[in-house]
């Protein structure tokens, strides 16, 4: 069903400054910046062979990565897998007994369509399946 990591999603108080520490100490190039309404984030987009890093930074205060950066501090916030088919993905989840964050697909930074796996069926780590057409 996983075709490969897709993104590694990291929270963090301040996009600008992180991003200087992936350009300037790793050498990974900026691809991009988006903001995702819905999720009340603003995504930086690193590339990184086949994957990417994605730093998140909350828009409001009562953001879901604020939420996290203010229980956990910050760092690794989720990691994302690539699926074909996000619907059948997500029917296969449920047979199995996995817990759903998130019962249907919804839109995601980059134009992908995105479902979150409760961390409480996936051993502590929030998963994301993710689904990108083209």
């Amino acid at each position: 069903m996983v075709k490969k990591v897709d993104h590694i999603g990291i929270a963090v108080n301040n996009l600008e400054e992180s991003v200087k520490f992936y350009e300037n100490i790793l050498g990974l190039k900026l691809q991009g910046v988006e903001t995702v309404e819905e999720q009340k984030v603003k995504v930086a987009f690193l590339p990184v062979g086949d994957t990417e890093i994605e730093l998140l930074e909350a828009t409001t205060p009562d953001s879901p990565i604020a939420k996290f950066i203010e229980n956990k501090g910050q760092g690794v916030q989720h990691i994302a897998f690539r699926v074909d088919d996000l619907e059948k993905a997500l029917e296969e989840m449920k047979k199995l007994g996995i817990r759903l964050i998130d019962e249907k697909p919804r839109y995601g930074a980059g134009g992908a369509r995105i479902a979150f796996l409760h961390p409480k069926s996936t051993n502590g780590v929030l998963v994301e399946l993710c689904e990108r057409k083209g």
